[in-house]
């Protein structure tokens, strides 16, 4: 997992990570709305994508490739959207690309996949962060799909956003605290508002921006609270890293990208998790 440390912070002062609001003034899945929502608080959702058959015949795909990959299941399968073929499916899925293309525009890149899974009763917290803060791209304008595999709500640890902090710039990052999934945490996240509980029925997507201070508790119940997040961006957002650039297996979902910067990788014939290496993975949080 490539992670930005306290020891990276000129780097991400050569970072553009301010928030570019949305200008489509003429959305065609999301409302006119839903936009203002997002540019505002920095999230929109639920958006209904998969019904109850479609997320129970992915729900048992991703409970295969987590069974397939070993003890580190739960959180260790990270950007193989280009090596298994049933994950490529899923982010080029058109009813996920729809709203992402109202946000990213026409020309759409997915970078990252990560699946999450918090088994009951799971101990680690992800801390409070900004995406963007883990990154080494500039500008700062990926939106993250947030796949509900599982029903999720305040009980089994819901993702929690605190509205707004999109806006905020880059906020200060200590050492985290407490049982942890990383290591780094945005600093005085309790005074910057009130979080809002991301609760989605499975089949059901959240949207966010890539500023937005989120994180998740404990999972204190007894019901696990699995989900695929998704990294998508308009192709002039630029790798500044080259560690990054050998690690990003990217994917142009729709449109292209004129510039070339970013490879694409078709669909592979393999769909086997044991049957391929582990990428060199970018966008774990």
């Amino acid at each position: 997992m490539v992670e930005n440390s306290l020891a990276d912070g000129a780097m991400l002062e050569q970072l553009d990570l301010a928030f570019k609001p949305v200008a489509n003034t003429s959305p065609r899945w999301l409302t006119p709305g839903q936009l203002k929502h997002y540019n505002r608080l920095g999230f929109v959702g639920p958006v209904q994508v998969f019904d109850a058959p479609e997320i129970a015949d992915i729900r048992a795909y991703v409970d295969g490739l987590m069974a397939a990959h070993g003890p580190d299941g739960d959180y260790g399968i990270n950007c193989y959207q280009a090596r298994l073929a049933g994950l490529w499916d899923i982010v080029t899925d058109p009813r996920i690309l729809d709203p992402v293309e109202d946000i990213v525009g026409p020309d759409i890149v997915c970078w990252a996949s990560h699946i999450l899974s918090k088994r009951p009763f799971d101990p680690k917290k992800i801390p409070w962060h900004q995406d963007a803060s883990f990154w080494k791209l500039s500008p700062a304008r990926t939106v993250t799909v947030w796949l509900a595999v599982d029903d999720v709500d305040e009980e089994n640890s819901a993702m929690m956003f605190i509205p707004g902090t999109h806006r905020n710039g880059s906020l200060p990052i200590r050492n985290s605290s407490g049982d942890a999934l990383f290591h780094i945490e945005t600093e005085g996240a309790d005074d910057l508002g009130e979080p809002y509980i991301n609760c989605l029925d499975a089949g059901q997507v959240s949207l966010h921006a890539d500023m937005l201070v989120h994180g998740s508790h404990a999972n204190r119940s007894g019901r696990r609270r699995c989900g695929l997040t998704i990294r998508y961006c308009p192709p002039d957002v630029r790798i500044v890293d080259s560690v990054w650039a050998g690690g990003v297996e990217a994917i142009i979902c729709r449109g292209r990208d004129p510039s070339g910067h970013w490879r694409n990788h078709p669909r592979p014939d393999n769909d086997d998790i044991r049957r391929t290496s582990p990428p060199l993975t970018v966008g774990n949080n």
